[in-house]
């Protein structure tokens, strides 16, 4: 593929070079559906989690999963009859998006497709006058969630984000408890994402199965050859698809962190860690870091994120190294987390007591219907503008990191406050926890140390730094392509 520069795919877009999808061009607006009409819904990406997705509307009354969209139609039988078991209706198979866009009688598409799809999805569904739920994150770049933000308004449509800890009232209580005051000024607010990452060993170069329309698989990723650490799972663990652990269920902990903060961007970002696997040189086929600490620095506030992959295991002491996905919050009184407040030098919590919460009740997906009956924007628990923060929050630590170098374990971090108490616990966890899963020699070994970056959050853009910048966006691939200008 021609790596041309987005500046000049936009030039020949304008004069008709990249004329791919004709409802770019219209004027459709999401239409609001009132508490009788049936609500027709496209579940876009029906393996893993989109059959979650196709189980959850299918079921709700006044709500129909009607379309059903993959590249890879080997699925489509199984989902077919998943759906009318489930809703008594049979849907339609596509396997281009566009083709299902087209229908006028498609009220919503509900993505859970790979990571480097949803917001080129989201827009084309907000061109065409669908209301979207977008599975997290929201983007694959920081450039694409704020273009799903100006579609979603230009086309009067909702978008609801897939991070359902928006709609969980502990964790909503549990941040009303932070930002309220009441236990001393936030200092720290810090996300664990520590699942099981451990080898995906390599797969070879091979032809795509004939059901499998790879190249619309691709979509807006760069042209490759085919491998099954792709498809359908191991995407996550590749840049050119995926996001690591910190863009996948780290997203989660990421945005609840963040909402005790507040809707805005940090002032700078750090990023360090590394991918070590059981393998005989600890490498796979994957690129992204399964172990990764970072570090958000808003000026009156941190946001510290710990991604441990090398868990849910025995270690070589013998004992289970145990998954870890949850949030702190660490005021000038103690820590809050969801189970209640630990005042400093405490190890017993004590109850939160009542706090103002504004979610709306049910769970995600049913909010997310409620707010297209409405039409309103208000009425959304995760509304795109909280998920392109979240997820733009999950990029920039991934900027970070892959700018970074190879330095050795007795070089203690430069530019990562480690006189910050949980910073410092989170680097000493990362260490731990490779001697005992990997017995790691970590006086021979290195670990990348990303730059710290300093970040404009009004401008979305680093401060004089071209290179991380150019990270903020990828290199388009006709016609699958995130506009400037939506």
């Amino acid at each position: 593929m021609s790596r041309m520069s987005r500046r000049t795919f936009v030039k020949q877009a304008s004069t008709g070079f990249a004329a791919s999808f004709i409802i770019a061009g219209t004027k459709a607006s999401g239409r609001v559906l009132g508490a009788n009409e049936v609500i027709r819904i496209g579940v876009a990406g029906i393996h893993g989690r989109g059959s979650s997705h196709i189980s959850a509307f299918a079921k709700m009354p006044g709500v129909q999963v009607t379309h059903l969209i993959d590249p890879d139609s080997r699925l489509f039988a199984q989902r077919v009859a998943q759906v009318k078991q489930l809703g008594g209706n049979t849907p339609k198979c596509f396997q281009d998006i566009r083709k299902a866009l087209e229908d006028k009688n498609l009220d919503a598409i509900s993505i859970a497709t790979c990571n480097h799809w949803h917001s080129l999805m989201t827009i084309w569904a907000c061109q065409a006058g669908k209301h979207v739920y977008v599975e997290k994150p929201a983007s694959h770049v920081v450039f694409e969630g704020r273009k799903c933000i100006e579609a979603a308004r230009k086309y009067g449509c909702i978008v609801q984000h897939g991070t359902q800890s928006r709609s969980d009232r502990k964790w909503a209580l549990a941040v009303a408890a932070a930002r309220s005051g009441k236990y001393g000024k936030l200092l720290v607010a810090k996300g664990y994402a520590s699942k099981p990452r451990w080898s995906i060993g390599f797969k070879p170069v091979k032809e795509p199965p004939p059901e499998l329309d790879f190249d619309l698989w691709l979509g807006p990723a760069p042209k490759q050859p085919y491998h099954e650490n792709l498809v359908h799972y191991n995407w996550h663990w590749f840049w050119d698809t995926g996001n690591g652990e910190i863009g996948n269920q780290g997203v989660h902990q990421m945005d609840i962190a963040r909402w005790a903060i507040g809707d805005r961007l940090p002032k700078s970002v750090v990023s360090l860690g590394g991918r070590w696997v059981n393998e005989p040189d600890y490498k796979d086929q994957g690129q992204t870091p399964n172990m990764q600490l970072t570090v958000f620095d808003y000026g009156d506030v941190l946001l510290v994120f710990e991604v441990r992959g090398l868990v849910g295991r025995k270690g070589r002491d013998g004992k289970e190294i145990p998954p870890q996905v949850t949030n702190e919050f660490y005021c000038e009184e103690g820590m809050i987390t969801a189970g209640g407040f630990y005042p400093k030098g405490k190890n017993k919590p004590e109850p939160l007591g009542d706090f103002p919460i504004a979610i709306k009740p049910g769970d995600h997906f049913a909010n997310f219907i409620q707010a297209v009956r409405s039409g309103k924007v208000e009425d959304l628990n995760a509304d795109i503008l909280h998920g392109h923060l979240s997820s733009a929050l999950c990029h920039l630590g991934n900027i970070s990191y892959r700018l970074g170098t190879q330095v050795p374990f007795s070089q203690e971090p430069t530019g990562v406050p480690m006189d910050v108490p949980e910073v410092r616990a989170s680097w000493e966890a990362i260490k731990r926890n490779l001697q005992n899963a990997l017995d790691i020699d970590l006086k021979k070994a290195t670990y990348t140390l990303g730059p710290k970056l300093a970040f404009d959050p009004e401008k979305e853009k680093f401060v004089d730094n071209p290179k991380a910048d150019a990270l903020l966006t990828r290199p388009p691939r006709p016609p699958f392509v995130v506009p400037e200008k939506v």
